[in-house]
């Protein structure tokens, strides 16, 4: 058997490129002091001969890996969902790697192991997406000898950390609604354990407060399209078994109880936005593809992922020991939101007609304000 070729190494490249391999080490690492015929007679050198940068080497030398870890959920949801990918894409465009663990941010005991688990790969900090309270929790009780920045959320409690700023992504969302005329409007809220839920509740609550008005709270137990149909139905059902009216608008904690809500209207003969407004928040994929397309709030979650490595390098490099940074979400007004119309013109069918679901049925919480 012939032995395996040897990778050419950096004094390959600069023989190649006939310089010295201190001018080669200065365009790998991007120094500024290179001319740039010298910079691309490197390049083309290295390209030719196949040359990639040794990071064990580099490691040992400066003690750096150049990895991050980052602990998130492996669900479908679309906030850790595109959290995860913003963190990963800021992380690689400062030529960085992520080594990632996906747990159950429920369990605060996974989270814990998942830190220890890239502590022991020798990364240079660590993103936990602490959207859930036993993920924030497990981050402090961590015990950490690199900076660990916690993504999701902003509070005294964590030294570095970074998040949208949800309750007033949620205030924007509902004041379009008082703006438009809406006097009655129901919050359809995500879960109450998750941080982001309860942040949205306090900014719907606060802005209807300031403007005079009570507000109304449904609670669902947990974020899918599914719930938020359940909860419309039972929003319709009680409106037709205390003879009352619809709210005129729904302010939905996510996309996908928004969806549920519109489909659950739907059924009952309720029309978006003519009868009934709604607004979501997240701007999730499809979300501009609703019937009718959906009002929502969007999270900058590529402006969060780029402030979390950010943060991470200066917490590593000594100039940022304590800092929480919040980015500000954006209102998007499409077609699903409408000055409204007489409540008492808004006549909801039959019992008889409405659509029947077969099988279990999470029931959401339903809580008055």
């Amino acid at each position: 058997m012939s032995a395996r070729p040897r990778p050419p190494a950096i004094t390959d490249v600069a023989t190649a490129a006939g310089v010295s391999y201190q001018t080669v080490s200065r365009v790998i690492n991007d120094h500024p002091n290179v001319a740039t015929e010298t910079r691309e007679r490197v390049l083309d050198a290295m390209q030719r001969l196949g040359y990639r940068r040794n990071i064990a080497a580099r490691s040992l030398k400066t003690r750096r890996s150049g990895v991050f870890g980052v602990v998130s959920s492996g669900s479908h949801l679309f906030g850790p969902t595109r959290t995860l990918l913003a963190i990963e894409q800021a992380a690689r465009s400062k030529g960085l790697f992520v080594s990632l663990a996906t747990v159950d941010l429920q369990h605060k005991d996974e989270v814990a192991a998942a830190i220890e688990h890239l502590l022991d790969q020798g990364v240079d900090g660590i993103v936990v997406v602490a959207s859930h309270d036993q993920a924030a929790a497990a981050v402090l009780e961590a015990r950490a000898d690199v900076p660990v920045v916690v993504a999701g959320r902003v509070g005294p409690e964590h030294s570095l950390a970074v998040a949208i700023d949800q309750e007033a992504g949620a205030k924007v969302a509902t004041q379009h609604l008082l703006d438009l005329g809406h006097r009655d409007v129901l919050h359809l809220a995500g879960p109450a354990p998750w941080v982001d839920a309860r942040a949205r509740a306090v900014g719907f609550r606060e802005t209807m407060a300031a403007a005079g008005l009570a507000p109304r709270t449904l609670w669902a137990d947990d974020w899918s399209a599914e719930v938020g149909y359940l909860a419309g139905r039972e929003l319709v059902d009680r409106v037709r078994r205390l003879r009352t009216t619809l709210p005129t608008a729904v302010f939905a904690a996510n996309d996908l109880l928004a969806l549920g809500m519109i489909h659950a209207l739907a059924d009952a003969r309720v029309r978006v936005p003519d009868d009934v407004s709604v607004v979501g928040y997240d701007d999730g994929d499809g979300s501009a593809h609703f019937v009718p397309p959906l009002t929502t709030v969007a999270q900058e979650l590529d402006e969060l992922g780029y402030r979390c490595i950010e943060l991470l390098l200066a917490a590593r490099d000594g100039t940022a020991t304590s800092s929480a940074v919040a980015v500000s979400p954006r209102l998007l007004v499409r077609e699903s939101t409408a000055p409204p119309r007489d409540p008492a013109r808004v006549v909801l069918p039959p019992v008889r007609d409405a659509v029947a679901v077969t099988g279990p049925e999470p029931v959401p919480q339903h809580v008055e304000d």
